[in-house]
């Protein structure tokens, strides 16, 4: 059985959750919460194996409380939220802390008819991930220390490099974060994003604004036929459900049919890169569930770029990167704050910083 603990104020969402719940013979609700205090007692106390949290809380958010779980008893945390604008800048919030994904509640409307099911289905492979103590829950009364790393040498590209892709899935809000933070205002290269969003539009959209504001940087969702020179200095997200990827000096969207059940697919994107820049692009993996991006990434460094996939004692999900790992596709193992670092010095040392 996998124990369930639900997290929600309002006794007509905590009956749905908790009769949605019943209905799945594998899972089974073991307490209520009503506040953000009482989450965490009883998380503490309970030991579930999944938490569905609420954000919108009285006597402690969702966020501090997703923020103390993380800290103090680490437990795979589903966040089930509305569309709202502010709860969504707090879901996003929230997945930077540590919880692993995001289900919407139901609208009061036709698409309503499955989220029984949805909730199950999201329950059952939030269970399945082995959460860490994360980096960014830094309490009052706690402080997190890292050891400094060694230095890591990095060839320097023969050419300015041309453009860094990412891609990141369960928990990559915030290793973007962490990475993108970690760049100098002076960092222009242009860095094009496929990042992993299960939620409906509505969450997915916000996620630009949200990033935006997390690194000061300018992020946008990529348009189609946008010219790759005109992107110095930005950010562009793959759009909800819409592949991204370069083909002859343009930034294309498409349609095309899932890779590894994603839409949009890290693979393409790499893929796409390998031929358009060769060497003078920079591939990176960060943290997610699956296999996704890892052959392309293999794709990239067998064509000249440099590669990075993050290590594992900071990934929220140790599944991408690893499988990057284990096909020799990633050149370089380190955090995010570390790649940021090494991405800097590869542009000083070109001289594309201004």
């Amino acid at each position: 059985m996998i124990r369930v603990l639900v997290v929600e104020d309002s006794a007509t969402m905590r009956h749905l959750l908790r009769e949605s719940l019943a209905g799945d013979p594998e899972l089974q609700v073991v307490g209520e919460a009503v506040d953000g205090d009482q989450a965490v007692e009883m998380v503490r106390r309970l030991r579930p194996d999944v938490v569905t949290m609420d954000m919108m809380l009285p006597t402690m958010s969702g966020l501090e409380a997703t923020e103390h779980i993380m800290a103090e008893t680490p437990t795979p945390i589903l966040v089930v939220s509305s569309a709202d604008r502010q709860e969504l800048f707090s879901t996003y919030n929230a997945l930077a802390a540590g919880a692993v994904d995001v289900l919407e509640k139901p609208r009061g409307d036709a698409s309503d008819a499955n989220w029984g099911r949805r909730l199950c289905g999201c329950v059952r492979m939030v269970s399945r991930i082995r959460v860490i103590t994360h980096p960014r829950a830094r309490l009052a009364n706690r402080s997190v220390r890292t050891e400094p790393a060694p230095p890591v040498s990095i060839p320097v590209p023969a050419g300015p490099p041309g453009v860094v892709v990412v891609g990141s899935s369960t928990g990559g809000p915030g290793a973007l974060t962490e990475l993108l933070r970690g760049l100098p205002p002076t960092f222009r290269t242009p860095v094009l994003i496929v990042q992993h969003i299960a939620a409906s539009e509505p969450f997915a959209v916000a996620f630009s604004d949200w990033l935006a504001g997390q690194t000061g940087r300018a992020v946008s969702y990529a348009t189609d036929g946008v010219p790759t020179r005109s992107l110095t200095g930005r950010v562009l997200l793959a759009p909800p459900d819409r592949h991204i990827l370069l083909r002859d000096g343009l930034v294309r969207l498409s349609d095309a049919p899932p890779r590894h059940s994603c839409r949009p697919s890290v693979d393409v994107l790499f893929e796409s890169v390998a031929p358009e820049y060769g060497g003078a692009a920079t591939g990176v993996l960060l943290t997610g569930m699956g296999r996704d991006g890892a052959e392309g990434l293999l794709r990239m460094r067998a064509r000249g770029a440099v590669t990075f996939a993050q290590d594992e004692a900071s990934c929220v999900v140790y599944g991408m990167p690893r499988e990057a790992a284990l096909l020799g596709a990633a050149a370089h193992i380190m955090p995010p704050a570390r790649i940021a670092a090494r991405l800097a010095e590869l542009a000083t040392a070109t001289g594309v910083t201004r």
